[in-house]
């Protein structure tokens, strides 16, 4: 295992998102991009697409620099094949945020780009058609994570360091380069992305960080030694992802509302709602997933039973079904008057208000007439001599 090169290119990585972070972030202060009309920059994060641009290259550029180095080993073709389809994805990504596309062609693109890095890793027909399912699956779950400050660079680090350590143990160049390079990228653009944010992932980071997950996790299973739990443990580190996206189908399909329309639905969304802070929902989604991963990493490495993978999916099945109580959806206003049941008395009708006073008469000039005398004696032609 090529330790000096995999350092060298996650630093590197560090480096060069952190730069393009910061020059993304005051160029788009300084231009104004990104304001609303007649608003003030948002804190939030001012340029969207260009802030998962900065993960893109830089993880991109410091992976493909340590393979033609010769970090990655004897595995640079399959490295190359998950940097051409994690390419694609982000491309993707981007021209989402400028013009939607609709989901059958970003759902074929994604397939696409699977099937190339699939390919080029050398797998068989059947493992790679379920690698193919499994990488569209989790890109798509990663996708999601996007919905609070911190949330996927926290979640995607973990997730990161997680296949380092199960390539670490078998001592694969290939399979360990790219998480180690996103494990960089991740915590360089967490630091402006970190509540409150400056720059936001977006579409394209988000669905880069799930194809580098995915494809480098199928990498890994393929690579594995007979001995390993491979089947086991690598699925467990996608579990926070994969339980964000369950619970947001379950709870759009108990409302009845469309599945591909977004809503506040997600962990984010229903933590925030039991008064949860920002950084605080971040910290959360960072230890359950730190869990997981700990459990797929030990399975993975022998130290503990294959069946004690199944705690993390079990655990996170409770925390979803724990998490649907939490409402989402705030109920439309009832407009509509509701018919009163059979034999119930009509409700009393309201009293009338009383009838206005009339508007004393008045003369051609516009003034007011003066009333007439106790005395009763008509008072004609005077008029009130009142300015």
């Amino acid at each position: 295992m090529n330790v000096l090169g995999i350092i060298a290119s996650a630093v590197a990585a560090l480096f060069i998102t952190v730069v393009l972070a910061k020059g993304v972030r005051r160029t788009a202060l300084r231009s104004g991009i990104g304001r609303e009309p007649g608003a003030r920059p948002s804190r939030a994060g001012v340029v969207r697409r260009l802030g998962g641009a900065t993960v893109v290259i830089g993880v991109g550029a410091a992976a493909a620099a340590g393979s033609a180095l010769g970090a990655a080993g004897d595995g640079g073709r399959a490295v190359t094949g998950l940097l051409a389809g994690a390419g694609i994805v982000a491309a993707l990504g981007l021209v989402h945020e400028v013009r939607p596309l609709g989901v059958p062609l970003r759902m074929a693109v994604q397939t696409a780009a699977a099937t190339l890095a699939v390919c080029l890793a050398g797998l068989s027909p059947v493992a790679g058609v379920l690698a193919v399912m499994w990488i569209v699956l989790v890109t798509q779950a990663f996708a999601l994570l996007d919905t609070s400050d911190g949330a996927l660079a926290t979640v995607g680090a973990v997730t990161a360091a997680g296949l380092l350590a199960c390539a670490a143990v078998d001592g694969r160049s290939g399979p360990a380069l790219l998480p180690a390079a996103l494990l960089a990228g991740l915590i360089g653009f967490l630091l402006h992305n970190w509540h409150p944010a400056r720059i936001r992932p977006g579409a394209s980071a988000s669905l880069f960080t799930g194809f580098v997950l995915a494809s480098s996790g199928a990498l890994i299973h393929a690579a594995a030694p007979p001995e390993r739990a491979a089947w086991a443990a690598l699925p467990v580190l996608a579990t926070v992802a994969l339980a964000d996206t369950a619970l947001v189908l379950a709870s759009r399909r108990r409302a009845s509302r469309p599945l591909l329309q977004d809503g506040g639905d997600h962990i984010t969304h229903r933590l925030r709602r039991i008064r949860v802070t920002v950084p605080g929902t971040a910290v959360v989604l960072g230890l359950w997933a730190g869990a997981a991963v700990t459990i797929g990493t030990l399975v993975y490495a022998g130290v503990l039973h294959p069946a004690l993978a199944l705690v993390p999916p079990v655990g996170s099945a409770l925390a979803v079904l724990a998490l649907l109580r939490i409402p989402a959806y705030v109920a439309p206003p009832r407009t509509g008057t509701r018919r009163p049941a059979p034999g119930t008395p009509a409700p009393a009708a309201p009293p009338k208000p009383a009838p206005a006073a009339a508007e004393p008469a008045r003369t051609p000039a516009g003034r007011p007439t003066v009333p007439p005398p106790p005395t009763g004696r008509p008072a004609v032609g005077v008029t009130a001599d009142r300015s």
